[in-house]
Formats: C-alpha cells, sequence, structure tokens
C-alpha cells in the first residue's frame, strides 16, 4: 500500500461485479469464518495481503487469479516509469470486468485503515461490496496466548497501534488502570513500554508480548513495563534481524505469569511446534496431518513412494469388466491407492460408483472406508478390531453355496501386497482374482533444503508407518539426525529403523497411524512433564541440536 493511501483509477463498471471485504483472522486458518469461507469459494479474483495468501487460498477454487499486490511506486511515476498496480487498482480492474472479488487482509477489514478507503472507492464508483468481518489481531492474539482481556469486574480494555499513537494516546492510556492491548513490533515493544511508564503506569506493571500469534510459531514473553527490554535481551530475541516482525502486548494484572501458567491452552499442546515428518503423500497422510496440528505440530509430508499404473493393464481392465457382468461376489480394497486405481479405471470406462450394486465392498481400514464413501460407496465390510488384512479376515464370512450365489472376490492390490489375505480367503472358501491394480516404486528425492534438514536434525520428529517408509526415506533422502524423535507403526517397523541405526523413541500400541500420532503426542506430553518439574525451559527436541537456540532466537 502506498503510504498516502491508494490509487483509485476511474474505472467504469458493470453492474455484475461485486467486491467481498473478507478479514482473515491473525494467522490460524482454522479462525476463518463459515462465510469467508462460501465468499472464497465463489471469487473469480483473490486480491490478498501476502502474509494471509496461504490462510485464505486453500478455499478458493481452482483456477482463482490471485493477483500479486504490489505498493506504488512514487518515485517511478515522477520518472515517468509505469505506476505499479497497488490492491485497490487490483479490486477495482477486476470489479469492472463483472468478476466477483475477495479482498483479503489480515485481522479484520474493520481496523485496517487501507481497507476504509477502498471500499470508499467502491461506492464512488458504485460497485457494489459487502464485509465479512474476521478475528481481530488485538482479541486472537491474546486469547491464543492464555491472556483473557476482562475479568467479573468488567475492566476496560484499550487497543493502541504504536506505530500511530499520540502523545494523548499515550498519556490517557498511562493514566488509567485499564488493561491496554498494544500492537507493535519485536523491536519497538520496549518502546511503547516506556512510553507508558512515562505517562505514569508502574514500572512493574505486568505485560506479555506474543509473537506470531495463533500459528504454530507463536511464542510468548512474560515480563513488567520495566523489565521486558531485559527479558527480551537474555532470551537473545533481541537484537534480531526479524525485530520488525509485528507482536501483541498485553498490559494489565490479566497477563499475569501466575495466570498464563494456568490458561496458555495453546503453547500447552503435547508437541507445540514440532516440526513432523510424515512420510506419505498429502492426499494418503491427510487425516493424520489433521491429528498432528490438534496436537500443535506442524506435519511435512515427504512421498518416500510413487504409484505407477501396472505393466500390463489388461489383467484389470478384465476384472473391472467382469466387475461389471456379475463375476465377483465381493471386491476387497486394501489400501487408498487401489481405491483410486479402480476409481480411474472406472471414469475410464464412464462408469461411477453404481457399477457396484449388488457387489459386497470390503475395506481394511477406516482411511480405506473413507477413500471409498468418498467415491461414493459404503463399505459393507470393515475390520471390527486391527485396522490390518489380518483384522478383516477376522471379521470376513466364509463361502457358503446356499447364501453366495457367486463364489468370487476381486482384490486390486499393488504389485508388492503380501500373501495374507488371498491365503486367508481361500482358507475360507472364496475363490480370489489376485489383480495387481499399481505399482509401487521409490519416489523422487525431496528438495535439498528437505533432505538437510531431515540429516542436520530439522525435524523433531519422523512417523514411520511401514517398513518400507524407512528403507525408503533413508534411501532418498538419508538418515535422520539423532535428536529426530523415531515413532513406529509396529514391531516390525522398529526392527527396521533398528537395523538402518535409528533409536527408536515410540512404539504404537496398535497397527494404526491414529495410535501412532496419539502415541507421539502422549510422548511429548511426557516430555514437556519432565522438563517443567525438573525446572527445565521446554524445548523441542530439534532444539538440542548444536547452534539450533542460536537460530530459534531469530523467529
Amino acid at each position: 500500500m502506498s503510504p498516502t493511501g491508494p490509487v483509485v483509477s476511474d474505472f467504469p463498471v458493470t453492474s455484475s461485479g461485486h467486491v467481498t471485504f473478507l478479514g482473515a483472522g491473525p494467522g490460524d486458518p482454522g479462525l476463518l469464518t463459515l462465510r469467508a469461507v462460501e465468499a472464497l469459494a465463489s471469487a473469480d479474483v483473490l486480491v490478498a495481503e501476502p502474509d494471509v495468501l496461504d490462510v485464505v487460498r486453500c478455499h478458493a477454487r481452482t483456477g482463482v487469479s490471485t493477483p500479486e499486490v504490489t505498493v506504488v511506486d512514487k518515485t517511478s511515476t515522477a520518472a515517468g516509469v509505469p505506476v505499479l498496480r497497488d490492491a485497490a487498482n487490483l479490486v477495482m480492474e477486476a470489479a469492472k470486468g463483472g468478476r466477483r472479488v475477495v479482498r483479503a487482509v489480515t485481522g479484520d477489514p474493520g481496523l485496517d485503515g487501507n481497507t476504509g478507503a477502498e471500499m470508499l472507492a467502491c461506492a464512488a464508483a458504485g460497485v457494489p461490496f459487502e464485509v465479512v468481518p474476521g478475528i481481530a489481531n488485538v482479541v486472537g492474539v491474546p486469547a491464543y496466548a492464555g491472556v483473557p482481556l476482562r475479568d467479573a469486574q468488567g475492566a476496560d480494555v484499550r487497543f493502541v497501534d504504536a506505530r500511530t499513537a499520540s502523545d494523548r494516546c499515550w498519556s490517557e492510556v498511562g493514566a488509567s488502570d485499564a488493561t491496554a492491548v498494544v500492537s507493535a513490533s519485536l523491536d519497538s515493544v520496549a518502546a511503547a513500554a516506556g512510553e507508558l511508564v512515562s505517562a505514569g503506569r508502574k514500572p512493574d506493571t505486568p505485560l506479555t508480548v506474543t509473537i506470531a500469534g495463533t500459528t504454530t510459531r507463536q511464542r510468548t514473553w512474560t515480563a513488567t513495563l520495566g523489565t521486558i527490554a531485559q527479558v527480551l535481551k537474555q532470551a537473545k530475541v533481541l537484537p534480531s534481524p526479524d525485530g520488525h516482525l509485528p507482536v501483541i502486548a498485553v498490559v494489565g494484572e490479566r497477563s499475569s505469569a501466575a495466570q498464563r501458567d494456568q490458561l496458555a491452552w495453546f503453547e500447552s499442546k503435547p508437541l507445540f511446534g514440532w516440526k513432523v515428518l510424515v512420510p506419505r503423500t498429502k492426499e494418503q497422510a491427510a487425516s493424520l496431518s489433521d491429528q498432528l496440528r490438534s496436537y500443535g505440530a506442524v506435519p511435512h509430508e515427504v512421498p518416500t513412494i510413487a504409484v505407477e499404473p501396472p505393466r500390463t493393464p489388461q489383467q484389470m481392465e478384465r476384472a473391472v469388466k467382469g466387475l461389471v457382468t456379475g463375476r465377483y461376489e465381493w471386491i476387497a480394497f486394501t489400501s487408498v491407492n487401489a481405491v483410486k486405481a479402480v476409481r480411474e479405471k472406472f471414469e475410464e470406462y464412464g462408469l461411477d460408483a453404481r457399477a457396484f450394486a449388488g457387489i459386497k465392498v470390503a475395506a481394511v481400514g477406516e482411511q480405506t472406508g473413507a477413500a471409498l464413501v468418498d467415491f461414493g460407496v459404503k463399505p459393507d465390510l470393515m475390520p471390527s478390531g486391527e485396522q490390518s488384512a489380518a483384522g478383516l479376515l477376522d471379521d470376513w464370512p466364509p463361502y457358503d453355496p446356499v447364501f453366495d450365489p457367486i463364489d468370487r472376490v476381486f482384490l486390486p492390490r499393488a504389485d508388492i501386497a503380501t500373501e495374507t489375505l488371498v491365503a486367508g480367503l481361500i482358507e475360507l472358501g472364496w475363490e480370489v482374482d489376485d489383480v495387481t491394480a499399481y505399482r509401487t516404486v521409490r519416489a523422487s528425492p525431496p528438495p535439498a533444503e528437505t533432505r538437510e534438514a531431515i540429516k542436520g536434525g530439522g525435524f523433531d520428529a519422523v512417523l514411520f508407518t511401514s517398513s518400507s517408509t524407512v528403507r525408503n526415506l533413508v534411501g532418498i533422502a538419508g538418515k535422520p539426525h539423532n535428536v529426530t524423535v523415531i515413532a513406529c507403526i509396529g514391531p516390525a517397523t522398529a526392527k527396521t529403523a533398528e537395523e538402518h541405526g535409528l533409536r527408536v523413541d515410540v512404539l504404537s500400541p496398535e497397527p494404526s497411524v491414529h495410535k501412532l500420532a496419539q502415541a507421539l503426542a502422549d510422548f511429548g506430553a511426557q516430555r514437556r512433564d519432565a522438563a517443567k518439574e525438573a525446572g527445565d525451559p521446554v524445548t523441542r527436541p530439534s532444539e538440542r541440536r548444536p547452534g539450533a537456540r542460536r537460530r530459534r532466537s531469530t523467529t
């Protein structure tokens, strides 16, 4: 944005254009409102501040235009160089073409001065617009830091922007006993504290300072107005090249250390800030990554295998045709990839889920079952116990010639699958068409930055969900650093990890990826509790490596 306000072109606008000014909140994507998600899903053009683009883009439809927001350069204008387009012009240009525009800003649009000017520009040009409020940073960040702004006595709350506050503003807030919520930068917060002390606040008034609020990079310091500069210096937070980053400081009794110890719910999550390597594709890891995020972790998916079509597709083609012509009584899916392979073959032939009519469908576990439901098929059989081929066999009915008109099972699976399910079905009296639906090959190596983080201790933990993920990850990226917590889904996977020289720290009590994630969370909680009981600072495993603490001080 230009410091003197947006530049607005005199665009004639069609009646079908529309602008939604949308608050994206303080940083946590989960804080977007339902109305915000609806507006994003119908947008033709998304004009977003750079720091919230990733928060909102995932809710926009495929193909939405996301023009870059740039700052108007007065110097280039004076020199006759074409002016770079700013947000207001981007919005107006898109609305002129009759497009639905979402203008996304940090926090709440009503607290953004430039957004107000853009709304006036729409009104002047006759462009219809709406406002979707968002959670303001000055409210959302203290809530995530465990700092209530009011109590039962209803204390006053004052909001101060240190960048624009006048002497009169400082004097009024300093002379009161209200809770002050100050928006500042990391390197200016001590100066803001000094302004309040000069205006009459006692130097021993408690305050908290939170950076990167509502994200897994959040960090909060507790001090007083008189000690905050020293606290930040001792924590090696300042001086720092990141001193310009925004912070929210809360001044008043509500931010006392005693209360924060009880109320800091977000930063107390068992895996808060942990960078966890998940050696699976994004599609496979979706629910697992969501679970890890609920524990405060930052999942990073790295595929260790790639899925390719079978070398000879004729067998798969015959089986799918047999599915339609009534050759099978059952079809059993042992993986999400098997569901995907059959679905793609269906689409190739112009078929859909209706082709499963009259056929019983089995799924080996919850994720495979969810993939079938997404396809429009509700599984008839899933394991009641262990989520595995063995668990599925425990519940599979034996073939009964009286009740089963057909004795054949279609089993689409990987080229490297084990024989457990085939042998078990044959023992139960079924004939099995064991068909290679896809091949698994070792994935390409991840980017150099990821490989360095794996070998250099940049990850706090890695989840191994099979022996092949161990072998493939080490093969394409190298062995994880010894500070990285190694979590394995079962004894066989743990044995493979140990054979590769890895120390296994966490073993899932059941062969389930979700139980594995829970076990890692329990490990993290025990580690946190032990540190607090010993009076030690709570740190992440990656901070134990040489130089890690110094690097952290810049974030």
